[in-house]
Order: structure tokens, then C-alpha cells, then sequence
């Protein structure tokens, strides 16, 4: 199936390191699967896993460099240099800010250089992990993963350190690739390094002796760019890292068959190093008993209050932003309270649908459709949870009367707990999306004991199986009709238990145990080693 760049070598730890970018932004989507591969992939006792910190837009500070930290002290210094970096805002004054602007032109210059003419690289710097557990776990890790897995994911005594931004990469390959046809980007020092896991098409190359593995997890932003956000970079980026990607020989674990073939019907010469491996389910979804009374407080808790979006036209003074009321008002808590206890108690009846609001996803359609069974069904609630992405003006000017009656409820920044008792207690979670890579949301509602009703794309038929109903995502009338056989009539409650029944089955495929060995086996092909079989997984339900 792949290409080995070695001969047959014998068994020994595999230098894995893996790209944490994405594993400081969000809650859910790559975010999630980045903590959750890394989390795996700490599990094999034949690897030898390190992370790789960069930040999107702003250069990283600190760091050790051969031999500037002679000490622990100094070495402590660089490295929590590293976190406040990381954390934001590190100049002190004025001075550091010009300094950072002068730097940040030279640095153009030089990656320009190491772009176009391949000389030399960029030094990659180390970070003493021993000291900030604190900051790894709550920043990268802690939001996806239980507190069980806190000491293998840290269990890492260095991590590497990127000081170039990884837009200012991407920007060097687009900007060649518009004069001169074709993108190239700088050498990261990879040395040392078996297999670098990136999480994106990335904007550099390895060294050496190190192989490049991007974790595909779809196409999106060239097959349907105008439902990403910032189009013009994320399209190029996407396409011309892809493209260089794939030219300079690195492999591609994509999270569907469906991403795969979007990526080789792309790049057809990618076929022999493309292989299918499913996203995996976190540890701590699993089936759950209905708990009703439970979903007023959630709801209460983590509820959108008020949204500031971008300034529009049409309104008010020129660039003042729209602010959106995301709650229904009340004169105190105590009202809110009684009010969220009568509506989502027992005997509540609602719909859900988790994901970030932006077009893809497709909210308009499960807002058509649920507005028609609710003008027949007034106590059918609506449940949406998510962050607010982009292009979301009209979904929220749509949702807003709903919400002020007190029938949609909008949160965000729901803990893995509470979403597991939601998935469980919705009569059906909604997936609606007109293009996915994968799309979690399903699975664990499966797993957690939840029903799932999702659009028929190429990717839901393949990863959700028979586990679910389908539906025309481009037609309000087919969700309708998928809904309400699961709603009403005397076998509804017969059909939701048959389709609670088969996923919580299907989500088996999917839990870390059945997918990690497919990882193992994979990344000891590529690398010409022999496998060893990995650690049982004593966390596993």
C-alpha cells in the first residue's frame, strides 16, 4: 500500500512529533481531533511523541537554542518566555514592538530566500515541558480530554518551538506561486524527528530523514470555498500547501474515504500515499441514562447571552458592530430559572444540533424545518450548541424571535458532561451539513445513547452507516419528512429505540481501541520499523 523510503529496520522507538498548533483554538473540529490523536498516539509504547508549538499569526518568543540556556535556571527562563508567547502579548513596551516590526521584515526577506533558493532552514528551538503541566493541560489538552489521560499526554519531557508564524509560511508560498507558477516553502530542522504529523496542508518542508504525514481532514476550503471564512488566504493556503505537499512526497492520513478520494480526484499521483483512518471518539462519551433534569441548569449555564459581530451596512452609525440578544429577557434569575425548568424539564421534548454557525452546517435548513413541526407542535424546543463562526448574520436574525419566545436556545462552550446528557436526552440530534470532512457530532451522539437524523452526503452515508435516517440537505420538506416519524404516531418511540440500539453499536468502530492500532500499523509501514502491539486501554468503557 505504501512506499517505503527505508529497508526493514529493526524495532526501535519511532521519534513521533506532531503539530499542536490547532490544539489552542476551540472546543471542537480539528481542535478536538488534534488532542485526541495525540493523546493515542502517547499510548504506544513504540513511540517517541513530542509536540510542535507555533502560533497562527504572531511570532513565538523563547525557546532554547543550542547552547543559550547553560542552565536550569536560564533553561526555565526560555522556556516559560515560550508560554508567555504563547498566551498573548509579549512586548514590554514601545521599543519591542518597533524591534518586532523590524524583525518581522527581515524575517520576510529570509524565508523568501529559504523558499525560493532551498538554502538552509529554520531552527526549531526546545521547550522544557517539565515545569508548565499546568499550561499545557489547561491550554492544549484539558478542554477535549479526561483528567485520566493528563499523565500520558504530558508525559513528553521537550517539546519543539517554531518562532515563524504559520501564516507568514503560508504567505511566503502563496506569494511565489502567483509570480512564478508554483509554491515552495521553507525546511523546518526537523532532525531527529522519524514522522512529523501535521494537521493541515502544512507551509514547510522536513529534513532529511523525517516524514511528512499531513492528517487530511477534507478539501473543503477548494471544493467549497465560499463557505470558509477569510476565502481569499484560506482557499490559497489550503491549495498551494496542498499542492507542494503532495509534490514533495509526504503522506496523507485522511479522516474518511470520502476526504480521500476529494484529495486524490485533486491530486491523483497522491493515490499510493493516501490511506482512510476515522477520526477517533473521545473517551469520555459513552451511553448515558436520560437525565432531564439536568438540562434546565445546563441550559441556564452556558447559554448565549450577547453577540458583537462585525459592523454591516444599513444600520445604525457607519462601523458601529451589530450586537445580537441571544437570551430571552427576564426581570430576575429566579424567573429565568422557573421559566427554563417548566420549558426543557421532564416531559421536555427537543431537537439538537451541535456545531459552529457557518454556512456549511447548514442551520437555515434545520430552522425551516423545525419551525414547520413546531407550528403544529408549539412544545417541540429547539437546542443548537456552538460557537458563532462566520457569515452567521442571517442565521442569527432568523433565530432571534424564536429565542425571545423562549422555544431556541443558543449555547456555547458546553463541557464534554453536559453535551453527553444532551445527546442522550434530544429526541433527535440533527446533522444538516452540505459538506463535512467527518463530522463528530453524530458519532457521539450514537455513542452517548443519542438518535441522529443527517443530511444523505457522501461522507454521513459512509461514516454513520445505517444508524441513522437521511435527508435531503437542500430540501426543508425531506427533513420534515425524516423527522417525523421519529416524533410522532404510536411507533415513534419504537423507531427511536431501534435507532439508539444500532448506534450506540456503530460507534464501537470508532472508540480509540479499533482505531489506534490501524495509526500504529500505518506509521511502522512508512517508516520501514516492525510494530509492537499498543498499551490496552484501561480507560476505555
Amino acid at each position: 500500500m505504501h512506499t517505503r523510503p527505508y529497508e526493514s529496520q529493526p524495532a526501535r522507538r519511532l521519534s513521533i512529533w506532531m503539530e499542536l498548533r490547532p490544539a489552542l483554538d476551540g472546543f471542537y473540529g480539528i481542535p478536538q481531533e488534534t488532542r485526541l490523536l495525540f493523546s493515542a498516539l502517547s499510548r504506544l509504547p513504540a513511540m517517541r511523541l513530542s509536540g510542535l508549538l507555533q502560533m497562527s499569526k504572531r511570532p513565538l518568543r523563547g525557546g532554547i537554542y543550542g547552547k543559550g540556556a547553560a542552565n536550569a535556571a536560564a533553561r526555565a527562563q526560555k522556556s516559560s518566555e515560550v508560554v508567555v508567547s504563547l498566551k498573548g502579548r509579549s512586548a514590554i513596551d514601545w521599543k519591542d514592538d518597533v524591534g518586532d516590526w523590524l524583525r518581522d521584515l527581515a524575517r520576510g526577506v529570509w524565508l523568501r530566500w529559504l523558499a525560493w533558493f532551498g538554502g538552509g532552514r529554520i531552527a526549531l528551538g526546545t521547550f522544557d515541558t517539565a515545569p508548565f503541566a499546568d499550561y499545557l493541560w489547561q491550554e492544549l489538552f484539558g478542554r477535549t480530554l479526561p483528567v485520566s489521560e493528563k499523565a500520558k499526554v504530558l508525559a513528553a519531557a521537550m517539546y519543539q518551538v517554531c518562532p515563524v508564524p504559520w501564516r507568514q509560511m503560508h504567505l511566503v508560498g502563496i506569494e511565489r506561486a502567483k509570480l512564478l507558477g508554483r509554491s515552495r516553502y521553507s525546511r523546518l530542522d526537523t532532525s531527529g524527528a522519524d514522522v512529523l504529523i501535521v494537521q493541515t496542508p502544512y507551509p514547510g518542508r522536513v529534513a532529511k530523514g523525517t516524514i511528512l504525514v499531513v492528517h487530511y481532514h477534507d478539501a473543503i476550503p477548494v471544493l467549497m470555498p465560499h463557505t470558509i471564512s477569510d476565502r481569499a488566504f484560506h482557499q490559497a493556503s489550503h491549495y498551494q500547501a496542498l499542492a507542494a505537499n503532495v509534490r514533495d512526497g509526504a503522506y496523507f492520513v485522511c479522516v474518511s474515504e470520502t476526504t480521500r478520494q476529494d484529495l486524490i480526484g485533486l491530486f491523483p499521483e497522491a493515490a499510493a500515499r493516501a490511506v482512510t483512518i476515522h477520526n477517533m471518539l473521545p473517551a469520555h462519551y459513552y451511553p448515558v441514562e436520560a437525565e432531564a433534569e439536568q438540562v434546565p441548569g445546563m441550559v441556564r449555564r452556558y447559554m448565549h447571552t450577547q453577540f458583537t459581530g462585525k459592523a454591516r451596512g444599513g444600520g445604525g452609525k457607519a462601523g458601529q458592530p451589530q450586537v445580537w440578544t441571544l437570551c430571552r429577557r427576564f426581570d430576575s434569575e429566579e424567573e429565568r430559572a422557573a421559566f427554563l425548568h417548566a420549558s426543557l424539564g421532564p416531559g421536555s421534548r427537543f431537537l439538537l444540533m451541535v456545531s459552529t454557525i457557518e454556512p456549511r452546517k447548514n442551520h437555515a435548513r434545520l430552522l425551516a424545518a423545525w419551525e414547520m413541526l413546531h407550528s403544529l407542535d408549539p412544545q417541540l424546543k429547539l437546542i443548537l450548541v456552538g460557537h458563532i463562526g462566520w457569515d452567521y448574520e442571517r442565521a442569527l436574525d432568523d433565530m432571534l424571535p424564536w429565542i425571545e419566545e423562549g422555544s431556541l436556545f443558543l449555547l456555547h462552550n458546553v463541557p464534554s458532561d453536559s453535551l453527553r446528557l444532551l445527546f442522550r436526552q434530544a429526541l433527535v440530534t440533527v446533522c444538516p451539513s452540505t459538506g463535512e470532512g467527518f463530522d463528530f457530532s453524530g458519532i457521539e451522539a450514537m455513542r452517548c445513547g443519542g438518535v441522529v437524523a443527517a443530511s444523505d452526503i457522501p461522507v454521513h452515508l459512509e461514516v454513520y452507516g445505517e444508524a441513522t435516517v437521511y435527508f435531503d440537505p437542500y430540501d426543508t420538506a425531506s427533513l420534515v419528512a425524516a423527522l417525523k416519524p421519529l416524533l410522532y404516531g404510536d411507533a415513534a418511540a419504537a423507531r427511536r429505540e431501534a435507532l439508539r440500539e444500532a448506534g450506540v453499536a456503530h460507534s464501537l468502530r470508532f472508540l480509540p481501541e479499533r482505531i489506534l492500532p490501524q495509526w500504529a500499523a500505518f506509521l511502522h509501514d512508512i517508516t520501514g520499523t516492525e510494530a509492537a502491539t499498543p498499551e490496552p486501554d484501561d480507560d476505555a468503557d
